[in-house]
């Protein structure tokens, strides 16, 4: 598994989080999974948009399969907390081999 150094953007329980508009992804490119989640409902707290449904996909790094053929595991929560969870939960297991 690649190390990540500090300094390198943000970072959670080790892996690097990248955010594209409401596309997050949780892992690194060199990996074999990573976790992609999709913010598909917000709703306003205040003046903070916060996430209502997100889907969450495991999926392979592999640039040979097709999209759909990447997604080893998918399902839908109501919170970004939620989906954190779930996701990390899987990459942590599908990186150790179990």
């Amino acid at each position: 598994m690649s190390e990540v150094k500090k300094g390198n953007g943000l970072v959670y329980k080790n892996h690097p989080l990248r955010r594209i508009d409401n596309l997050i992804y949780y892992g690194s490119m060199a990996d074999k999974y990573i976790v992609l989640l999709q913010i598909l409902d917000t709703k306003k707290e205040q003046d903070m948009d916060v996430a209502t449904r997100v889907s969450v996909q495991l999926q392979m790094t592999d640039p040979d399969l097709k999209s759909r053929d990447r997604v080893v595991k998918k399902s839908e929560k109501d919170s970004l907390y939620a989906a954190m969870d779930v996701g990390c939960i899987w990459l942590e297991r599908a990186l150790a081999g179990k």
